[in-house]
């Protein structure tokens, strides 16, 4: 394969790498906005049940109870949703990962291909012009011999 080629698909290798470390960078951000968003509604619910146990030592009519209880219940299960999506949260920063260190190897094989053949081509640039140093002393010994 031509080194334009193989350094065509490097320049897309790296672009894809870049897309891939950027997705990745986003996962991880989103992933800390649920774990942020999830600490705040485990505050909010520890204050609103402090908010209660005052208010109920004040005392309450049996339907307010209700009325706070109910919306007790209500954060509960939205806390119970939003543990749920973590997982989902993990996995998507997971799955980024794996996929940025994926394209990150096939970076790293094309340049390594692209650095062997130079190296392929510096060799074979150092015989040549061995052989013709050989070529050029045999002929300046034959001349010095033929005097």
């Amino acid at each position: 394969m031509a080194d334009s080629a193989l350094e065509l698909i490097l320049e897309r290798a790296k672009d894809d790498e870049h897309k891939a470390s950027l997705a990745l960078n986003n996962a991880r951000i989103e992933r800390e906005n649920y774990y942020e968003q999830l600490k705040q509604i485990e505050q909010y619910r520890l204050d609103y049940c402090k908010q209660l146990s005052a208010r109920g030592q004040q005392g309450l009519s049996a339907s307010s109870y209700g009325h706070l209880q109910k919306f007790l219940s209500q954060l509960d299960e939205t806390l119970v949703k939003q543990k749920e999506a973590g997982t989902q949260f993990e996995q998507q920063v997971e799955q980024c990962s794996d996929y940025w260190n994926e394209v990150r190897k096939k970076r790293r094989s094309i340049e390594w291909l692209l650095e062997k053949k130079q190296t392929e081509r510096q060799q074979l640039r150092d015989k040549q012009e061995q052989k013709m140093m050989d070529e050029f002393a045999t002929l300046q010994f034959a001349r010095r011999m033929s005097r």
